[in-house]
């Protein structure tokens, strides 16, 4: 029994660390403190997102995510693409 409950835990917690829990994109099209609330916003309103931060000066939206939730590429582009920016990149930490 004790060996059935490592096993089982261990697989759980591989498959929770194989979960990014920080994601830094790469967003064109940024100009101002509007554009940061908006995309703030946007990204906040999803379940699996925790914080996140825009830095304008460098056109970086890092988003941190809850733990064992993760966001997709194509759903994080979507969302800014709507939004009317365009994602040049997106790096998974």
């Amino acid at each position: 029994m004790v060996k059935i409950l490592f096993f089982v835990t261990a697989g759980f917690l591989i498959s929770v660390s194989s979960y990014a829990k920080e994601l830094t994109v790469t967003v064109n099209g940024m100009v101002c403190s509007f554009c940061a609330q908006g995309i703030q916003k946007k990204l906040t309103a999803q379940a699996a997102v925790k914080a996140v931060d825009v830095n304008l000066n460098n056109h970086l939206v890092k988003v941190d995510l809850k733990d064992g939730q993760d966001l997709s590429d194509p759903t994080i582009t979507q969302i800014l693409t709507e939004a009317g920016y365009s994602v040049s990149k997106i790096e998974r930490n």
